[in-house]
């Protein structure tokens, strides 16, 4: 995983935080995480208020640091699809206990990508 920026990281929290306390970025792994393949149409919808550029720079930004996979398909139209590499599905599967905790707080539920991928966790 290439997590690390080119200056020397003190703590290996360092380089994960980097990615993943940016806005978004943990809901566009969640958003990946719970389909085998996802185009960028179907992620913009899933996540609604994120906007056109926000939601690129964040792929791009988790494609290089080797947490999810970009394939493009050569058709007219183009087709792209994102997927989970092996540390991203690491990643998201060491989320699942922060949002047991948050459910433990929140008997409320909703349709989110975050409810779809607690519910998986559940059966």
């Amino acid at each position: 995983m290439t997590l690390q920026k080119e200056s020397k990281c003190i703590c290996p929290l360092g380089g994960v935080i980097d990615i993943i306390s940016k806005k978004w970025a943990l809901l566009i792994i969640n958003t990946i995480g719970n389909s085998q393949a996802i185009r960028y149409s179907e992620i913009r919808d899933v996540l609604g208020e994120i906007n056109s550029k926000v939601l690129s720079d964040r792929l791009k930004e988790l494609e290089g640091a080797g947490l999810i996979k970009r394939k493009a398909y050569a058709e007219i139209p183009p087709r792209v699809e994102y997927s989970l590499t092996k540390d991203g599905k690491g990643l998201r599967k060491s989320i699942v206990p922060l949002m047991k905790w948050v459910y433990s707080k929140n008997t409320e539920r909703t349709n989110t990508p975050c409810d779809i991928a607690y519910a998986k966790t559940q059966t």
